[in-house]
């Protein structure tokens, strides 16, 4: 694949721009179909006459199809997609950076995703769906699957697309003030029900005080047996936040995020707040897993998209603990850029 993308570049270096499109065009219509002409260009942001040539292109070759509701993808499309992808990375070079990353970020492995999630909501599809792939190959019977909230891992959720009927999943810690479909008792729920499996829930919120704590593990055993299976899963899916947002999210309290960043924070994962360094600063009070607990996880896969998280990216893997980290392309160059 490297040499003919090579050979691509000397020879026929329209040709990239070509494939590029079509690609673009195949990815969004298969997350967004079916879908009319007009409103892809308008997410594309190309003319109208020039999707409308490409389409036609693609449909000629038997790779969309058109129906009154608009353009959807055949089965050869989303087979060709697959490898249009593996193509488009290696045009972008993301082998070499995967490979540079991993090593840099102390890593088993980094998968980068062509694109940036922070102007096209279709690559936080496409994370999710890597995302699971990982967990495909490390996934077997009667596991335990501990999850994290976040958009990004509902996108997680939405992406199974496998059964193991014997797994079980569950929160990885207490949920937040945040929309209810990005909370992870509901991502685990969700993700549980794609796989046939089971779920355990946690009713703890984060940010509760040790007192309220005691008293809830003191009178509800069934919290203390959730807590329990979430301390020895086999595999952790959690995202990564920056440190300012996340506390905001967590205490809705400006000083205290503040305080947060002023003690060198940029970047969070499982309420702990981590400096560029890796050095944690502050620990949210809750219940479930905590990042010295990851030892002890057998797999631990971290997700995270677009430029503004490349700091948070660093600090939590230089915390230590992480295995795999799917990242896109706009966070990995930024990181790239910092290390």
């Amino acid at each position: 694949m490297k040499n003919v993308v090579q050979l691509h570049r000397k020879i026929v270096p329209e040709l990239i721009a070509m494939v590029e499109d079509r690609y673009n065009i195949l990815r969004h219509v298969k997350h967004d179909g079916p879908i009319g002409r007009r409103a892809l260009a308008q997410i594309l942001e190309m003319g109208e006459r020039t999707v409308r040539a490409q389409v036609d292109f693609l449909k000629n070759a038997g790779l969309l199809e058109f129906s009154p509701l608009g353009m959807t993808i055949t089965g050869d499309g989303e087979n060709l997609l697959d490898d249009l992808a593996e193509y488009v990375g290696e045009l972008h070079g993301l082998a070499m950076l995967e490979a540079e990353l991993a090593n840099r970020l102390k890593l088993k492995q980094v998968i980068i995703i062509p694109g940036d999630s922070e102007a096209d909501e279709s690559i936080k599809r496409e994370l999710g769906r890597a995302v699971i792939n990982v967990l495909g190959t490390y996934i077997s019977e009667s596991m335990v699957i501990a999850v994290s909230g976040g958009s990004t891992m509902a996108k997680v959720a939405e992406a199974v697309n496998f059964s193991v009927p014997t797994a079980t999943v569950v929160p990885a810690r207490g949920g937040l003030g945040e929309q209810l479909e990005y909370q992870a008792n509901i991502i685990a729920a969700v993700m549980a029900a794609k796989l046939g499996g089971k779920y355990r829930l946690l009713h703890i919120p984060d940010g509760v005080s040790e007192e309220a704590l005691e008293v809830i593990l003191a009178s509800d055993t069934n919290v203390d047996n959730v807590i329990d299976m979430i301390k020895h899963a086999d595999i952790l899916v959690h995202g990564i936040g920056r440190a300012y947002d996340m506390a905001i999210r967590r205490s809705s309290d400006a000083p205290i995020a503040d305080k947060i960043v002023e003690r060198g924070a940029v970047g969070e994962a499982l309420a702990h707040y981590c400096t560029l360094s890796g050095k944690c600063v502050y620990v949210t009070s809750s219940v479930g897993l905590r990042l010295d607990d990851l030892e002890g996880i057998g797999m631990v896969i971290a997700v995270a998209g677009g430029r503004n998280k490349a700091e948070a990216i660093i600090a939590v893997t230089s915390a230590g603990g992480q295995d795999v980290l799917v990242i896109d392309e706009a966070a990995a160059r930024a990181v790239q850029a910092i290390i």
